[in-house]
């Protein structure tokens, strides 16, 4: 018994003299100050690293934008999300999310990347340097990972259009299902904002597309979309379109029932009626100028 109890000290006495040693060793810095040195912000810190670093020198931050706009811009984009060119987002990367002070980046300007398109670039490392500094200023100001910069709102004015053209367009393609003076009578008093007054007209009326999709209790509405299914024996079949494709296709009927019906080739029949047929098909030719030009003349209709 004493002898394990006298093992047992001794085991303790070793343990505690390695766990001295190993404090002393990790905690005397390079130079014998006696203080342990600091942990770079992104490396041994927890938590996101690009949230950590001090802000940069604001004359190596200027620096590093100008060789960026020289050097890297037309690969990753003004806004460093990538550019003409093909580069990657660096608000993404992995490298400069973790880089402290150009370390990680130095070696792929430098040619570690060129067999994925990354050739090397000939730059000084003080140039790398403050590269790096830019790049980690403009992710200090990112609202999240990935996101652009925070910057003043962009103000967009769709009424750039020719009112009169609006109305000839309007007169040739709409008038067959719409009418100033009828359903749209005052609809541009009725939507005051000229943005979601576009949204609403090119998208064929509020709700969207309507019908398919919707669910098996909403309640039909002008732009559902039915279909009639005709069996090669019995009574047809109508009700919303919920689903079509080659295998198969699903009604809800009058009654919240649904039916789906096996599909071989053109069998049983399927007649479809979209009421937005003609909205989907002009979309594949408006253009721009078509857009604001009916845009500008919808918004006179007062």
């Amino acid at each position: 018994m004493q002898a394990n109890r006298r093992w047992s000290v001794v085991l303790l006495v070793a343990l505690t003299q390695v766990a001295v040693a190993r404090v002393t060793i990790q905690g005397t810095p390079q130079g014998g100050r006696g203080q342990a040195p600091a942990v770079p912000a992104g490396r041994g810190a927890t938590g996101f690293p690009a949230q950590q670093r001090p802000p940069g020198d604001p004359a190596v931050v200027d620096r590093g934008k100008q060789v960026y706009g020289m050097s890297c811009r037309a690969c990753h984009g003004a806004d460093l999300r990538g550019g003409d060119m093909g580069g990657p987002n660096l608000l993404r990367s992995d490298v400069m999310l973790n880089d402290v002070d150009g370390e990680l980046l130095s070696p792929v300007v430098g040619g570690s990347r060129a067999s994925s398109g990354m050739p090397a670039i000939n730059l000084p490392p003080g140039d790398t340097t403050a590269v790096a500094a830019y790049i980690h200023s403009v992710l200090a100001t990112s609202r999240a990972q990935g996101a652009p910069p925070a910057g003043p709102s962009v103000q967009l004015n769709v009424l750039v259009g020719d009112a009169a053209a609006g109305a000839a367009y309007f007169n040739a393609k709409c008038v067959s299902c719409h009418s100033v003076t009828g359903d749209l009578q005052g609809i541009g008093a009725r939507v005051s904002d000229p943005m979601q007054l576009q949204n609403l007209w090119v998208g064929g009326g509020s709700g969207g597309w309507g019908g398919r999709g919707a669910g098996p209790d909403d309640p039909p509405s002008r732009r559902t979309v039915t279909a009639t299914v005709m069996p090669a024996s019995g009574p047809s079949v109508q009700g919303r379109l919920d689903r079509i494709d080659d295998f198969t296709v699903t009604l809800t009927l009058a009654d919240g029932t649904r039916r789906t019906f096996r599909r071989v080739g053109d069998v049983p029949k399927v007649e479809v009626n979209d009421p937005l047929a003609a909205h989907k098909r002009l979309l594949e030719t408006y253009t721009n100028s078509d857009m604001h030009n009916v845009t500008a003349y919808l918004v006179t209709v007062k």
